[in-house]
């Protein structure tokens, strides 16, 4: 008899436009692998970028917020695990999902730890410095910690941040799992040479703070500096869901092309020399940075860029944090055939030795069956999460059904 898993999202997937939409559909492919029955529903809109999902085999349910129409839904469903598309999705469904399936096992992916993220983004907003024990202070981090002690596993892509977890909120690894990005076989004699290569690539979803941050910081500090060194030399911005602050930043003058979604993200990196990004704040793997290892792109980027992926000593480029030496390191990379064919070796290494699908595969099969077999044994050693059931659940439960009878 096949098992069922239930994926609540909260947007249908689009892995053309963000590498959160490639994570989601690499996660439905491993749970497929198990023999899941996978059913994926969301209170999002679609969009036509919305992959296809049915082609996949995977069937789709349309759901409502605050609707005791997803009791009746997952009461008939009767899934063995649900997993929840970020904490915000685990806020709104958890309680409902242990009301009508408590024997369901309950996954939350982060895709990156929210909290990280936005504390990084408000301090460099405020021009002000940023510690990790920050985090304690806020209120963000307050309702994610929740969440994950509220599930039974939680799935993180970035090591650092199991390191966060770990030390500053103390969360038993138990609780935790290991699941990055991962990627196929690197053949590097079908990819373009130094040579075949030009110009500069940036990429990137702008619904992403993020992005538009690093892309602002291109145009104001980075750009103008690199062009007057290399007259000849293009920049190239692409991202999907580029609003109008974006598209203004174009200037053909200035040889700053924004160009908005790209229909193929690995025909755009690896044809270009250098990919830059200049992120100063963020969380999670950062995609645009591993999908141009893959095609042979060197990077330069800061320390918020490698995080989770490698460190400032063994890079498919170079990392700074200084602007100035970014400029230059950007130049040098560009110039020196022979530095960017041995950097571009690092990235091949770096893709081979942490990222390949083999590493991750079988070590998630084990942490699934292990709970799924001693679900009882599990849930009786996370007391915080019992507590935070039982309390949370009952305001977030109640709230729910006072927008609900308010919405009537």
């Amino acid at each position: 008899m096949s098992k069922v898993l239930l994926i609540i999202g909260l947007v249908w997937p689009e892995p053309k436009s963000s590498a959160a939409g490639t994570r989601m559909l690499q996660l439905i492919d491993l749970f497929k692998k198990q023999d899941f029955d996978v059913v994926f529903a969301s209170a999002a809109q679609e969009s036509d970028f919305s992959f296809d999902l049915k082609s996949i085999g995977v069937a789709t349910q349309k759901i409502k917020l605050n609707s005791s129409s997803f009791d009746e839904f997952i009461t008939e469903l009767k899934p063995e695990i649900v997993l929840f598309d970020r904490y915000i999705i685990e806020e709104q469904f958890g309680w409902r999902v242990h009301e009508n399936c408590p024997n369901a096992i309950r996954i939350l992916d982060t895709e990156d730890l929210h909290c990280l993220r936005l504390g990084r983004q408000n301090a460099a907003k405020k021009n002000m410095p940023f510690e990790i024990s920050d985090l304690l202070n806020s209120d963000i981090a307050k309702r994610e910690i929740a969440s994950i002690y509220r599930c039974d596993l939680t799935l993180m892509v970035s090591e650092f941040e199991m390191e966060v977890l770990n030390s500053i909120f103390k969360i038993d690894k138990s609780l935790l799992h290991y699941l990055p990005i991962f990627y196929a076989n690197i053949n590097a004699e079908e990819l373009p040479s130094f040579q075949e290569r030009k110009d500069f690539v940036f990429i990137g979803n702008f619904l992403h703070e993020p992005n538009f941050d690093a892309v602002k910081q291109l145009k104001e500090k980075i750009w103008v500096k690199i062009s007057k060194q290399l007259p000849g030399a293009k920049m190239y911005i692409y991202g999907a869901y580029p609003s109008q602050k974006v598209l203004q930043l174009h200037n053909e003058n200035d040889k700053f092309y924004v160009h908005g979604r790209a229909e193929n993200a690995d025909i755009v990196i690896k044809n270009a020399k250098v990919l830059l990004a200049p992120l100063r704040f963020g969380a999670g793997l950062k995609g645009k940075l591993l999908e141009a290892m893959i095609v042979g792109t060197p990077t330069i980027t800061t320390n918020i860029g490698c995080e989770g992926i490698s460190n400032n000593d063994y890079w498919n480029g170079f990392i700074t944090d200084d602007f100035d030496d970014f400029i230059v390191k950007s130049i040098e990379l560009y110039n020196n055939e022979n530095l960017w064919i041995n950097l571009q070796k690092n990235g091949f290494e770096i893709i081979n030795n942490k990222f390949k699908m083999e590493f991750f595969e079988q070590l998630f099969s084990e942490k699934l069956n292990k709970i799924l077999s001693n679900i009882d044994t599990h849930r009786s050693q996370n007391f915080f999460g019992n507590l935070l059931i039982y309390h949370s659940n009952l305001s977030t439960k109640y709230m729910s059904k006072w927008i609900e009878e308010k919405n009537k």
